[in-house]
């Protein structure tokens, strides 16, 4: 689920995010065709694993339980018709740009967008793994030389798409226009030759299941099971609704029939799939997808074959760099609420939420591994917070609509009440179903991040009462102080630190640690030597240590009696960053122990050498 708040309320979502990423100059100048490619990636590309997960479980009921995957994809088609038409409610309501984060926050409360959140966060991270894991499928498919380094892939892939989401680089609508032109042409055009065949094509290396003549038994509970699994191809359709000012004026019109030619689009696709899939017997193998068999049966193993696979491939890749916009800027904004570590809402010198980047790297590189980048086993945890995002977006709508009795209000209030019950009776399904299957883990996962969430705002909330916030605080007065500079030796350096002591006013003192007679002599020689006109103060260490000496300093009656103190760390800046693994780190490790040791305020002050 990818979800965005309003522009007056915060965006949340990933959808909103790659339009945030793309640049200013950009929002609102999508035309209706071109939101396919850039929100709607998610939903389209779920067609290379969405019939591979139904017949998954399928197949572990025979041959004869494949043909059930018809019926099944109906009803997942019925239900998307459904959630297409309710977020074309949630335009409508949310112009601004809606969604599951900022619905529920207006109108279910705080806990209810908490879930919200936190079934994002899950669906983000994996949205990364399920999207770079079927891309990978998709091209050993082709390659089946490749299987072996399926994981090293998957992982490089990985990399690459953090590596260039770091430096902030973004693609726009109009460029993914051509890649999503050729997987979309692709998947009509394997289609209709498919459906224009009477038997598969001759050499295309597939090998059909056997299906009995009898019609196979098959129990209600596996059924519900593979419509659970299949319902991972409905995730990606709120994203339209997410990011409605990315569209040009009228910018609610466009953004319902994007919508609607979303809604087209998938539904086709999955129902031509599923026919072909029965007319052509393909059965789940752990070598090939199921969208490559349907490929090869329908064109062969020529030219047009690998541009499909390709294109597969190159989509879900592109699929999966999405929540690379999305997970950051929703962490912005749950740090802006005080849900997560403040550190989220920074962004460096370019427009990158870096450390959202680099946590949904780790947990989906994690989440790769732990599975062995097996698709099969990531969508059985997937649909859980997806669906738990589209049950809380229509409940919200229809508390929206009841309290703005607009016009037809009765009407909209009922489309999306329609859809809060489906999606909310799916969910139930998901976690009955599929709880043995994975889907404890986010079971499991979802309550966790709540928790976080709780205890991350009780803290904020503690340390705001601690510093005032929103109240008046007393005027501020000038006291007298002391400034303390740690030095090691009669250098530029030094005389540098304690110029800038010296500005600050009060008085200002040096201290250094020497650990034996020789080394004090001849630091107390050369600085009478040069003279600065400040006290020098040298300490014994017969420990060696260099903080514990300046500890006990700063707690004895000579300092403790002289107001406020300010502790100043000179130390080398090298121009290359690589040098700096070169330098003691003497200065970072004092800095450390007085912040948490003593009660005098402490600052680092850099010498920025030309060279080195």
């Amino acid at each position: 689920m990818r979800e965005a708040n309003g522009a007056s309320s915060g965006r949340a979502d990933r959808a909103e995010a790659a339009s945030d990423s793309q640049g200013e100059g950009e929002k609102g100048e999508i035309t209706s065709l071109e939101g396919i490619p850039a929100l709607s990636l998610d939903a389209i590309s779920s067609v290379a694993y969405g019939p591979e997960a139904m017949l998954a479980v399928l197949a572990t009921a025979g041959a004869g339980a494949l043909a059930k995957i018809e019926p099944i994809t109906v009803a997942i088609v019925i239900l998307l018709v459904i959630l297409v038409f309710s977020y074309r409610q949630v335009i409508q309501a949310y112009p601004d740009g809606g969604g599951c984060y900022a619905v529920s926050k207006a109108n279910l409360g705080v806990r209810a967008s908490h879930l919200a959140a936190a079934a994002l966060v899950v669906d983000y991270v994996l949205t990364v793994a399920v999207s770079i894991a079927a891309g990978v499928a998709a091209l050993v498919s082709a390659f089946p030389a490749l299987v072996p380094d399926t994981l090293v892939i998957s992982l490089a892939i990985l990399a690459a798409l953090t590596a260039l989401n770091l430096r902030g680089l973004a693609t726009s609508a109009r460029a993914l226009i051509l890649p999503t032109g050729v997987f979309i042409v692709g998947i009509y055009v394997v289609i209709a030759a498919g459906l224009a065949r009477s038997h598969a094509s001759p050499g295309d290396g597939v090998h059909p299941a056997v299906i009995p003549k009898a019609a196979a038994a098959v129990g209600i509970l596996l059924l519900l099971k593979a419509f659970a699994a299949g319902c991972s191809a409905l995730t990606g359709v709120e994203a339209i609704a997410n990011d409605v000012p990315g569209f040009r004026e009228p910018r609610v019109r466009r953004a319902m029939r994007t919508e609607m030619l979303l809604g087209g689009i998938l539904g086709t696709m999955l129902l031509g799939l599923a026919v072909l899939t029965v007319k052509f017997h393909v059965a789940p193998s752990p070598t090939q997808t199921v969208l490559s068999q349907i490929t090869a049966v329908s064109l062969g193993h020529g030219a047009g074959y690998y541009v499909v696979d390709l294109a597969t491939t190159v989509i879900l890749a592109i699929a999966a760099n999405t929540s690379f916009g999305g997970l950051p800027v929703l962490a912005s904004l749950l740090a802006r609420d005080n849900l997560v570590p403040h550190v989220f809402a920074l962004r460096g010198d370019r427009p990158v939420y870096r450390y959202g980047v680099v946590v949904l790297a780790l947990l989906a590189g994690a989440l790769l591994i732990a599975v062995d980048a097996n698709t099969d086993a990531l969508i059985p945890l997937f649909a859980i917070g997806v669906f738990t995002g589209f049950t809380l977006a229509q409940a919200g709508l229809v508390r929206h609509w009841a309290t703005e009795r607009s016009r037809r209000w009765w009407a909209r209030a009922c489309l999306n009440g329609l859809g809060a019950t489906m999606t909310a009776v799916a969910t139930v399904i998901f976690v009955v179903t599929k709880f043995t299957s994975g889907a404890w883990v986010v079971i499991i996962a979802i309550p966790v991040l709540l928790y976080g969430f709780a205890r991350a705002s009780r803290y904020y909330a503690e340390v705001g009462a601690e510093l005032g916030l929103g109240t008046t605080p007393a005027k501020p007065a000038a006291e007298e102080g002391l400034v303390v500079v740690a030095v090691a030796a009669v250098s530029r350096m030094t005389e540098h630190a304690l110029t800038t002591a010296l500005s600050f006013g009060g008085d200002v003192v040096a201290v250094s640690v020497q650990l034996d007679d020789d080394r004090a002599d001849v630091l107390r020689a050369a600085w009478d030597a040069w003279d600065p006109g400040v006290e020098l103060v040298v300490l014994r260490s017969p420990t060696r240590s260099i903080t514990a000496p300046i500890l006990r300093y700063l707690r004895s009656p000579a300092v403790t009696g002289r107001g406020r103190v300010l502790v100043l760390i000179p130390e080398v800046e090298p121009s290359k960053l690589r040098h700096q693994i070169l330098q003691n780190q003497r200065g970072l490790i004092l800095a450390n122990v007085l912040r948490r040791r003593s009660g005098v305020t402490v600052a680092r002050t850099p010498f920025r050498l030309s060279r080195g």
